[in-house]
């Protein structure tokens, strides 16, 4: 499978990102209504969704350089996994195909990753330029379950890495191709005001 969606606008700001746990506190679900295209995309609730219903979609945050990207195609693979992906993944190709969009692109780390419920392939990779005039970061996941290919794709502003890398760890990690899956690995759950103070040591 070799899916590449269309990249939408990225706002190039400079913001400030909070940790992904934080984020992790308050987040959107967002669920197929298609039968034939079923995924839920847990998301911090600042990012907001656009597309879908068969179309990609697409979910960016306001106020800072980050937006992913969902795509599900019908394939014939059946047989696709993602280990074999990625013994068989081509450096070169990749790199030339993302190179079209962002100036400079040179691929980094390549392996395996856990969806909730699958294995993904995933790889990242940085640009000098790009369209919005900054270099990017980007990380691609894909999978394939049941004849459907998804693709997840997350770029964001290689300045604000250490910050936005841990919230599409996020994201990643709880994307599922089922759209009934539930929240959250890698969450960390706020402390509510009537939680009982702990026991004094």
């Amino acid at each position: 499978m070799n899916l590449k969606p269309a990249i939408g606008a990225l706002a190039a700001l400079s913001l400030s990102l909070a940790s992904g746990a934080t984020y992790a506190q308050s987040v959107n679900v967002t669920r197929s209504i298609l039968q034939d295209q079923p995924y839920t995309l847990i998301y911090p609730e600042t990012m907001i969704a656009s597309g879908g219903a068969g179309e990609p979609l697409t979910i960016n945050h306001p106020d800072a350089p980050l937006q992913c990207d969902l795509t599900v195609v019908a394939v014939e693979d059946t047989g696709w996994t993602a280990e074999n992906a990625l013994a068989s993944l081509d450096d070169g190709e990749v790199t030339a195909g993302w190179a079209q969009t962002f100036p400079g692109f040179t691929l980094g780390f390549k392996g395996t990753t856990a969806y909730q419920g699958n294995t993904a392939l995933i790889y990242d990779g940085t640009s000098t330029d790009s369209p919005m005039g900054q270099p990017l970061t980007l990380v691609h996941t894909e999978t394939v379950d049941t004849g459907r290919g998804y693709a997840l794709d997350c770029l964001f502003a290689t300045a604000v890495t250490a910050q936005a890398r841990p919230i599409v760890d996020f994201i990643i990690a709880n994307f599922s191709t089922r759209a009934d899956a539930e929240c959250c690995i890698g969450a960390v759950a706020e402390p509510s005001a009537t939680d009982p103070a702990p026991a004094p040591q």
